[in-house]
C-alpha cells in the first residue's frame, strides 16, 4: 500500500492526516496500539512542520506499508534549518519541545534530513503488529502452508 497527501501548512491538516493514515492501517489489520504509536509520531512530525517550517504552501506526507513495516515521510519543502543556538532539554512536563523524543520512543527508526533550500524531511519507520483477525495474517498462513 502506498499513499501521498499534500496539505496546507495549518493545524487543521493534522486531523486529516491522522484519519487517512489511521483508517488505512486499521483496514489492513494493524493492531490498535501500533496504529496509535504511528499516529502520535506522525502528529508530532507534522506539528513541527506547521510550527517551524520556513516556507509557505503545502507540506507532504507519503507513506507505504511493505515487509510488515510502515514507512512515513513528512516533507516541508522549506529553506532548511535556521542557525540557532542549541536549546536546553525540555522538562518532562513541558508542553512543547519534546516532539523528537516522543517520536524516537514510538517508532523503530527516526531520521531527520535538513538542507538549505530543500527543507526538512522526517522519516518514521515502525514494524507493524497485527490484530488476530488481520487479513495479512491469514494470507501469510496460507502462503506458509502452500510453500511447505
Amino acid at each position: 500500500m502506498k499513499f501521498s497527501l499534500a496539505l496546507p501548512r495549518e493545524a487543521l491538516s493534522i486531523p486529516v492526516i491522522r484519519r487517512v493514515v489511521g483508517d488505512a492501517l486499521r483496514a489492513l489489520g494493524v493492531s490498535d496500539d501500533c496504529v496509535a504509536d504511528i499516529l502520535v509520531a506522525a502528529s508530532e512530525a507534522c506539528t513541527n512542520v506547521i510550527q517551524h517550517a520556513r516556507a509557505s504552501g503545502d507540506f507532504e506526507v507519503t507513506g507505504r506499508v511493505d515487509d510488515h513495516v510502515c514507512r512515513l515521510r513528512i516533507v516541508d519543502g522549506g529553506r532548511g534549518p535556521r542557525k540557532a543556538p542549541p536549546l536546553p532539554e525540555p522538562d518532562d512536563l513541558a508542553e512543547s519541545g519534546r516532539g523528537i523524543r516522543i517520536m524516537r520512543a514510538l517508532v523503530d527508526e527516526l531520521s531527520i534530513d535538513s538542507a538549505p533550500e530543500h527543507g526538512t524531511v522526517v522519516h518514521l519507520h515502525k514494524r507493524l503488529t497485527w490484530r488476530d483477525e488481520a487479513l495479512i495474517r491469514r494470507l501469510d498462513g496460507r502462503l506458509m502452508h502452500s510453500a511447505g
